[in-house]
């Protein structure tokens, strides 16, 4: 990793994972493959940006602890990409495996439970669910009826003021580390 760490892929330890690392990461990791419009890559930062204030919306007296999960949620592909469901399926059980250490050592490092308890992981699914409408009416060509088919359709009112934003990496990623600064100062 860039601060330094070794981190052992198939057996990761929390000591070994740094916010920045994940930061920078996720910052240059492109959702949809890269297949967006736009000056810049819609990457798998901004979208946990926009996962965590829509998990917010939903839960508005969500405790700092599982808005922090909310943002951590694709945390592992700092390191192990993003990848569409149809190759995680494909690659087989061993992707899930690894996703799950992965998830449970960056959970840990930041003082989550390894597992998420169930009601918060399916309102995080939720929030996922609403970003991907949005990228893929905002800025991943298809119409809302195409997007609602594929994730379902988004209570309107609750995204009306939300808008894509497509920045430079840098800035996506100093917008992900402050707000994890933000968050995890909260738990405490």
């Amino acid at each position: 990793m860039l601060s330094g760490r070794r981190l052992d892929l198939l057996d990761p330890t929390p000591v070994d994972i740094e916010i920045e690392d994940i930061a920078h990461g996720l910052a240059f990791v492109a959702r949809w493959n890269g297949q967006t419009k736009g000056d810049f890559a819609y990457s798998v930062a901004e979208h946990s940006l926009l996962v965590e204030t829509l998990f917010a919306r939903i839960n508005p007296n969500a405790p700092a602890k599982w808005k922090l999960a909310a943002l951590l949620h694709d945390a592992p592909e700092y390191v192990i990409g993003d990848m569409i469901s149809p190759v995680k399926s494909a690659v087989g059980p061993g992707y899930g495996a690894l996703d799950d250490r992965l998830t449970a050592a960056i959970h840990i490092r930041f003082g989550l439970p390894a597992l998420i308890p169930v009601v918060v992981k399916k309102q995080i699914k939720k929030a996922d669910k609403i970003s991907a409408w949005m990228e893929a009416t905002q800025i991943a060509g298809f119409s809302q009826a195409e997007s609602s088919k594929f994730f379902g359709k988004p209570d309107m009112d609750m995204i009306s003021d939300l808008s894509i934003v497509l920045r430079p990496p840098v800035e996506t990623r100093n917008a992900f580390t402050a707000r994890h600064a933000t968050l995890l100062g909260q738990c405490t």
